[in-house]
């Protein structure tokens, strides 16, 4: 777990994350990104207050996973081609957001970005599939979703960044390493994910870690 002023990041695997902080009213929050093969401690755990989903590939958007997670009152904000799937789990909110799209959700002011490939077929500019900033604690997090280097990062400014390093089907570890000293620059810290699931190795985070310069990096363990 990474804990910073009050904030705590939990990496649940993959691209997936439990993030513990209070909103803009002061209220305290459980965010939940990208749920997938949750550990056993997340199984009924049905706490989450808001949900986002980055798209709709199986290991980004799970059903089991979220049955585990959310209850009656989970707001769940999504990529606009997840919503007809999502709409089986039967919660009163359920929002989609394209690229560039915000909305506000219990004091929660999210921002759909732009997560795509450039170089690779798997996640097409054309499908609209995002990544996410928010603020928690006053402090903007920004999951970059399965994307490649893209120019629209450098108009994100997190102080957190969530960013993929695997290779294959998103950024390897020195593109990754490349958008965060160049484009993101976080003002806080990097956090790798998207390896030791589908594709990628610790190895990769570490490579990752070793050619940041822009920040601090941590590398979390799955929890």
């Amino acid at each position: 777990m990474y804990e910073q002023e009050d904030i705590q990041i939990s990496w649940t695997g993959h691209d997936g994350f439990r993030i513990k902080g209070t909103n803009n009213q002061n209220n305290q929050l459980t965010v939940y990104i990208d749920p997938y093969q949750l550990a056993s401690k997340y199984q009924n755990q049905n706490d989450a207050d808001v949900v986002l989903i980055t798209h709709d590939h199986f290991d980004h958007l799970s059903i089991d996973d979220l049955k585990q997670i959310i209850n009656i009152n989970t707001s769940i904000i999504s990529s606009t081609e997840c919503v007809e799937k999502l709409a089986e789990l039967k919660l009163k909110e359920i929002r989609g957001l394209k690229p560039d799209e915000k909305t506000t959700i219990k004091g929660l002011t999210i921002e759909a970005v732009p997560a795509y490939n450039t170089n690779k077929k798997f996640h097409p500019k054309s499908d609209g599939k995002v990544g996410f900033v928010f603020s928690i604690n006053e402090k903007r997090i920004y999951h970059a979703g399965d994307t490649d280097l893209i120019p629209e990062m450098e108009s994100v400014r997190p102080d957190i960044a969530l960013v993929p390093v695997s290779g294959t089907y998103v950024m390897n570890a020195e593109e990754a390493a490349s958008a965060v000293n160049e484009l993101l620059r976080p003002k806080k810290v990097a956090i790798p994910m998207h390896y030791n699931a589908i594709v990628g190795t610790e190895e990769d985070a570490k490579k990752f870690k070793n050619l940041v310069k822009a920040c601090k990096v941590e590398i979390l363990s799955k929890e």
